[in-house]
């Protein structure tokens, strides 16, 4: 065990010997192994924005056996999905790499202002399916959040009782927000805050604007002098955000990029800021084969520090 991975599970002290095993197994699988850094593929657009938008632009990712092995192929810490899409693979996969499977998930087939989720999966499906956690994404700002933060206590409480930690995807959204807000440095701390008081071991969130979208929140960074002028510092804010750095904290990469050189300069400002590292899909399977490997390997090489 390295001093970085001895270090981190620290923070999780009241955690009980399963969770602390599969945590460990997170941080000593792939490329980043031993580091405290993640790259995570994480496979669940097909549902959440429909196949031929997350899949037509590079055909074989429709197999969901593709993404299994694009994320043993790049190193990748884990690989997260929906149900579906991981019992299409597990057995084949078996034991191969650590798993997550998301077990809430939504459409698009209806107005996205209040999005709220289904579980669509369970506790048991992952212990059948040998996942390392579950994966849940909450909605802050949202009418209905408060059903989701009540179905995700219980979740938490099961996994955590059958050794699984919780990996939260926290995406501010609602009528209430403004666009700008969701991604907003305020919203995005705030969210992030949630997810660690929800019990989350391991936070996603999104890569947050200079934007502020309270004002009780804005005069207070104003106030305070909270640094916000390069992503780097606002990275640094939300693991702050996240008590005080003593949880996972890893960025969303968003929609594809057409620009390999604006993902990795994304890569440059987590690693800069302090974040634990990406939780990349888009910009991973919806690049051929060869150009994902090289994206993953070039974003690995600069949160391990061989690569500028």
């Amino acid at each position: 065990m390295t001093d970085r991975v001895r270090q981190i599970l620290s923070w999780y002290q009241g955690e009980n010997p399963g969770v602390l095993s599969n945590l460990y197994r997170l941080m000593n699988t792939g490329k980043l192994a031993g580091t405290g850094k993640f790259v995570i593929l994480p496979v669940d657009q097909g549902f959440e924005h429909g196949p031929a938008r997350s899949f037509a632009p590079n055909v074989p990712a429709y197999d969901p056996r593709y993404h299994y092995q694009l994320a043993l192929d790049a190193g990748c810490n884990a690989y997260a999905a929906p149900l579906g899409f991981l019992e299409a693979g597990a057995a084949e996969y078996a034991g191969q790499i650590p798993l997550i499977l998301k077990v809430n998930n939504h459409d698009v087939l209806q107005d996205e202002k209040d999005p709220l989720g289904a579980q669509t999966a369970t506790v048991d499906d992952a212990l059948r399916l040998g996942c390392s956690a579950i994966g849940y994404t909450i909605y802050p700002g949202t009418v209905d959040r408060r059903m989701q933060y009540e179905q995700v206590r219980d979740l938490i409480r099961e996994a955590r009782s059958r050794g699984l930690p919780t990996v939260m995807w926290a995406y501010p959204r609602g009528g209430a927000l403004s666009k700008d807000g969701e991604t907003g440095l305020d919203v995005t701390g705030y969210a992030a805050h949630i997810a660690c008081e929800l019990g989350a071991h391991i936070v996603k969130v999104k890569l947050p604007t200079d934007f502020l979208e309270q004002k009780a929140a804005k005069d207070v960074y104003e106030k305070f002098k909270v640094e916000r002028d390069t992503l780097a510092k606002r990275v640094s804010h939300i693991v702050k955000c996240a008590f005080d750095g003593r949880r996972i904290v890893i960025f969303s990469g968003g929609a594809k990029k057409d620009d390999d050189n604006a993902v990795l300069d994304e890569a440059r400002a987590i690693r800069d800021g302090g974040g634990f590292g990406s939780i990349m899909g888009r910009n991973a399977f919806q690049r051929s084969k060869p150009d994902a490997l090289k994206l993953l390997g070039d974003v690995i090489g600069i949160l391990k520090g061989d690569k500028k």
